[in-house]
Parts: C-alpha cells; sequence; structure tokens
C-alpha cells in the first residue's frame, strides 16, 4: 500500500471525529487531532491546556502583528506548528488520518490525500450534540454556532479556500443520511478504490 492521508473536515455535531477514528482503525493508520497538542506541548514545553485554548483558533487582529513574517500571536504559532507537523508526516512518507488543521489544503500536493468533509442535517447535529454533552436544545444550537463559526474563521484566516466548500474536497457527506457507521462503511469503500487506482 502506498501513502495515504486521509484529511477529514467536519460540522460541529456531524460526527466527523468519530468518523476519522473510526477510518483511522480501519485503515491501520494514526490519527493526528488532540494528539498534535500533546505533541506540541512536548516540543515547546507549554502546557497541553495553554495549547487547547488556543487551538483552532484564529488570531485576535486587535493584539496582534507580523513582523518580517514573524508573528507576535500565539493563536498563529500554534496553528503554524500544526501545519509543520502534519507536513513532515507527510514528507516522510507516513499514512495517517488528520483532523482539520486546514489539512485538505496544506497536504494538498501529496497524491496520497483523500480529503473529506462531512456535514449533517441541523436537528441531528443537534441531538447529538445535546446527548454527547449533555445540554439542552437551546445550548446545544449555540454551541454548534460557535464552534462551526471558529472553525470557519480559522481555515479562512489560514486557508485561500472557504470551509465547506465542496470544491475543496475529494468528498462532501451528510452523515445524517445514512448514519455514522454505514458513512464510515460507505468512506472505506471509496478511500480503498482510491487507494487501488
Amino acid at each position: 500500500m502506498g501513502q495515504i492521508i486521509i484529511s477529514v473536515g467536519r460540522e460541529f455535531g456531524s460526527g466527523g471525529r468519530v468518523i476519522a477514528e473510526a477510518l483511522a482503525k480501519k485503515f491501520e493508520i494514526p490519527i493526528y487531532d488532540r494528539h498534535l497538542i500533546l505533541e506540541i506541548a512536548e516540543r515547546t514545553g507549554l502546557a497541553p491546556e495553554e495549547i487547547e485554548k488556543y487551538n483552532e483558533n484564529p488570531k485576535h487582529r486587535l493584539f496582534s502583528r507580523s513582523v518580517r513574517g514573524y508573528s507576535n500571536s500565539i493563536e498563529d504559532n500554534i496553528a503554524e506548528m500544526q501545519f509543520k507537523f502534519i507536513e513532515d508526516k507527510a514528507a516522510s512518507g507516513e499514512s495517517f488520518v488528520v483532523v482539520g488543521r486546514c489539512s485538505e489544503t496544506k497536504l494538498r500536493k501529496y497524491a496520497g490525500l483523500v480529503s473529506l468533509f462531512i456535514l449533517g442535517d441541523a436537528g441531528e447535529k443537534v441531538k447529538r450534540v445535546m446527548d454527547v454533552y449533555e445540554l439542552s436544545e437551546e445550548k446545544a444550537r449555540d454551541l454548534i454556532d460557535k464552534k462551526d463559526r471558529k472553525r470557519k474563521r480559522y481555515h479562512n484566516y489560514h486557508c485561500s479556500g472557504h470551509w465547506g466548500d465542496s470544491r475543496l474536497y475529494d468528498l462532501s457527506i451528510n452523515s445524517s443520511r445514512l448514519g455514522i457507521e454505514r458513512t464510515v462503511d460507505m468512506l472505506e469503500k471509496y478511500i480503498r478504490a482510491r487507494m487501488s487506482k
């Protein structure tokens, strides 16, 4: 098997992370998501909680500036460390799954990249977030809106394409239609078909 890099972008509440984890198991390859935070914490000596606070956040324009390509924004610096981490992994020939981190754009030059975007019906996402986080319907809706706005700002700040735009991905799929397990099965078939080319 040649190198395979599965990039998973996702709407909050769509089950994107669960799908990414299931695909990593199916293909017996590592997944980089929260694991990136631990790796960067080890490299920098920062506490994982400190990195988590700035993870996938766009920089605060009012309090940051760049001089000769160097930013004083911790958000920018953590994002760049994550981009470098996944780029180094890809350049080494490793196969892996990566969740978010603009990976569909940052790793576009690798022939083994399969980029996916997982979305879902609003009602299904709300139900899922209510169950997983034990929230009221109103709080679940608010959390979905907040998380997706943050992901969109982060992505659109670091990439020229727009977050969720189907033209950026090999495949965009609504996980509400088939449910999580059958969506994973369908994506596995697609990825195996791509690998056999």
